[in-house]
């Protein structure tokens, strides 16, 4: 199922996007303003973002820029205003379409669906992850620190894998156990405890990127 985010402050336009949305199968959430929009990103994982510019708090631009930090989702923006400066500075900030109000439902569906399936593309070819000097190859099964192959055990890998594909969202032990383990595992929470600090030390300098969540499990956070 395709995740939106549609950010909009005006609540009709909202309306009309999650209708067509739903319609198509797609599941939606709802941001009434740039700074909404940049928390339920921050939040949860989406396959699109859709964003209004002119947004009360911070505008379409900031956010978009803040949503870039930590999620690769592709961004469609959304303006009243169809000034060639707007598209190009847009478009420098890494959106992925404009779209010009007023606008089709339809097209912006279809504007939707194929964002997703660029971006899917793009990852399906290149399914490398890089951050500063941590690059993870996870068609090879590969990790690199500053250029440096590391041995891990292929639990760990499962673990780590998983905990990136997921950067920056909260997954409890359960959750952990249940997606790299599997539902038949027979353990408990200390078994993942066990796996993390076996991680956090093959990965060196970066291991102060897997965040200890008191009470409830990690994150990997970039």
């Amino acid at each position: 199922m395709i995740k939106i985010l549609i950010a909009d402050d005006e609540e009709k336009i909202r309306e009309v996007v999650r209708e067509y949305a739903e319609f198509e199968g797609f599941a939606v959430t709802e941001a009434c303003d740039g700074m909404e929009a940049v928390e339920k990103a921050r939040a949860e994982s989406f396959d699109v973002i859709v964003l209004d510019i002119m947004m009360p708090r911070l505008d379409g631009f900031s956010a978009c820029k803040e949503i870039k930090k930590y999620s690769d989702a592709p961004v469609i923006m959304l303006s009243a205003r169809s000034e060639e400066y707007d598209k190009l500075f847009g478009f420098e900030l890494g959106i992925d379409d404009y779209v010009t109000k007023p606008f089709s439902p339809k097209e912006l569906i279809a504007r939707i669906r194929v964002a997703v399936k660029r971006s899917s593309a793009a990852l399906a070819e290149a399914d490398v992850f890089r951050y500063n000097g941590l690059e993870i190859n996870f068609t090879a099964r590969e990790v690199c620190i500053n250029g440096k192959k590391v041995s891990m055990t292929p639990k760990e890998y499962d673990l780590l894998f998983y905990l990136v594909r997921n950067a920056n969202i909260a997954l409890s032990r359960e959750k952990l156990l249940e997606e790299v383990w599997g539902y038949d595992f027979y353990g408990d929470d200390r078994t993942v405890d066990t796996h993390i600090k076996m991680l956090r030390n093959s990965l060196g300098e970066f291991r102060d990127h897997i965040v200890t969540l008191r009470g409830m499990g990690y994150k990997f956070e970039k």
